[in-house]
């Protein structure tokens, strides 16, 4: 006969035989024991100081490593401390156990006591729950296939009187899933071969979707004769190629948009070519032909008109086009992948090749001729996260990545505050890599609590905070029809974020001017020599640049 054990060391036993990477959270009585059966069982942990930090750690964790990471609340308001990290890793469709205490049954009058069933499924997360002592291995398993299997984020309720009571130790039977890939039907492909066949200037754009399909988009993009650009969150997927045109969408460069929005035919590659990477529409001109290829139904058509959806695989997908197209029509000697747009790439893809002016003053520093500079201290080998707000286009786009698993773009849900802890869930997953946040002074300051984190785990941590002492988004956009007085709710006096960073643990440094990055450099230059264990907080004391045309866009419909 099988031991028995307590329900809450089978769950973690089940969830560390099934392969989980990391566990993120804030320890409380509903949780405590869980929590330390996935330490025991040999999942690394990670202690936060906010429940929402810890959710936001283990969706960026679970981006970057290609592990499900987990997150482990206390009952009621554990979790609903944590929602607002749930709500961007569902809207993200992450893989991600949040495993939460939950009341007992009969505990109908309990403080702790909300229906965190409905809680969930409100931001798009999947409700489970363990239901009793002889399910509760098949129900970690059953929550774990949904995360991985379905691409969702899972809350899997753990009820007091459940986890407390005694369970045959079934875990040595568990078998871990393999996700299955659906290879797309004969006909769509046909029509997507006939398409792209007739296109002129076909562009293909890639999502989180086409992550780990680089190759296979690309030997068809070539033979296509197809420029290639991203979706914001799979920035870095085709770095070398030279017809990557980069970002589409509201961090694209001029060039980009010019040749994106002249495509006559634009392909999404697990990417839902919603307003954000099409800029509400504006990048696809009269007469473009659409097409989308994604592994859920629900998404072909979600966001516009297309002209076909493929329901498969993305790299399967590509080889079976590639192949199809091969039969009827040799490599493209020409179509969008001239040796002209090769060298417009080169040279004007990128908006640190765009010239600009500098807007910088005696007391301020042009966030544009900052960020370049700093792209050219920093080591080449790094993985950046960007906070939301008025500034969030400097880092996404003069900050270059090394490849898709160097840029952490946690945006889904539109929510300032939750930088600093993406930051530190990707330098756990990416340790051979320099972490860099780009954040806003006021998001920095909403999740500053968790600065003690990265002190604490001794992590290599720049942090560009870019301070106009505002909510910059919300005073840009308010101000075209309101008094300055009125703006005294989005406007701040100015902080000394360097000094609160120093008094965290970490170095800070406040930048004016570009003398004032010598700091910046030698903190680099002992990184690069013997490593460093502390974090760098830049306190970037930036000129207004009136309002981000990304954010303006980004305000339509508010």
């Amino acid at each position: 006969m099988s031991e028995e054990v307590r329900v809450s060391t089978l769950i973690g036993r089940t969830l560390a035989k099934l392969g989980v990477g990391h566990v993120f959270g804030v320890v409380g009585s509903g949780n405590f024991d869980v929590t330390n059966a996935l330490i025991e069982a040999g999942v690394p942990y990670t202690a936060a100081r906010h429940e929402g930090g810890a959710a936001t750690m283990a969706d960026a964790y679970s981006r970057m490593s290609g592990k499900v990471g987990v997150v482990t609340t206390h009952q009621g308001c554990g979790l609903s401390n944590a929602i607002t990290g749930i709500g961007e890793a569902a809207k993200s469709r992450t893989p991600l156990i949040v495993l939460t205490a939950d009341t007992q049954g009969a505990a109908i009058r309990s403080n702790f006591k909300i229906d965190q069933d409905a809680l969930a499924r409100s931001v798009g997360a999947v409700a489970e729950r363990i239901h009793s002592t002889e399910t509760a291995v098949a129900d970690t398993v059953r929550a774990f296939r949904t995360a991985v299997n379905e691409r969702r984020t899972v809350v899997l309720n753990l009820p007091l009187d459940v986890q407390s009571g005694t369970g045959a130790d079934l875990v040595s039977t568990v078998v871990v899933p393999v996700p299955a890939r659906i290879r797309p039907e004969a006909g769509a492909v046909n029509r997507l071969v006939e398409l792209i066949s007739q296109a002129e200037r076909p562009v293909f754009v890639a999502g989180r979707g086409g992550r780990g399909a680089r190759d296979s988009i690309l030997a068809l993009a070539r033979h296509a004769g197809a420029l290639v650009a991203t979706s914001a969150v799979a920035n870095g997927l085709f770095n070398g190629d030279s017809h990557n045109l980069g970002i589409s969408g509201g961090f694209s460069s001029p060039l980009t948009a010019e040749l994106i929005t002249s495509a006559d035919l634009i392909v999404g590659w697990g990417c839902t070519l919603n307003m954000w990477t099409m800029r509400h529409g504006r990048l696809i001109s009269p007469g473009t032909k659409v097409v989308q290829v994604d592994v859920e139904d629900s998404s072909l058509g979600a966001n516009r008109q297309i002209t076909l959806g493929v329901l498969g695989d993305s790299s399967l997908t590509a080889d079976d086009v590639l192949e199809g197209l091969r039969r009827i029509q040799p490599a493209s000697a020409g179509k969008y992948r001239t040796e002209q747009n090769a060298l417009a790439v080169k040279q004007r893809a990128r908006w640190r090749d765009v010239e600009t002016p500098d807007l910088s003053t005696a007391t301020s520093i042009d966030p544009r001729v900052m960020s370049r500079e700093i792209d050219s201290v920093l080591p080449a080998d790094r993985i950046v996260a960007v906070d939301s707000g008025n500034f969030m286009g400097y880092p996404s786009q003069y900050l270059a990545v090394p490849d898709e698993f160097g840029f952490c773009f946690t945006q889904a849900f539109q929510a300032i505050g939750i930088g600093l802890y993406t930051a530190i869930g990707a330098a756990i997953a990416r340790p051979d890599r320099l972490p860099v946040l780009g954040a806003g002074d006021g998001g920095f300051l909403m999740g500053i609590s968790e600065l003690e984190t990265a002190v604490r785990l001794k992590l290599p941590l720049v942090c560009i905070v870019y301070n106009d002492a505002a909510y910059g988004a919300e005073v840009h956009h308010f101000a075209q029809h309101h008094r300055p007085e009125e703006l005294a709710s989005v406007s701040f006096p100015e902080t000394d974020i360097a000094a609160i960073a120093r008094g965290y643990g970490a170095d800070g440094v406040t930048v004016r001017t570009l003398n004032d990055l010598k700091p910046v450099q030698e903190w680099v230059a002992v990184f690069r020599d013997r490593g460093q264990d502390r974090p760098l907080v830049i306190d970037a004391k930036i000129a207004s640049d009136g309002g981000s045309w990304w954010l303006a866009e980004a305000f339509q419909g508010h």
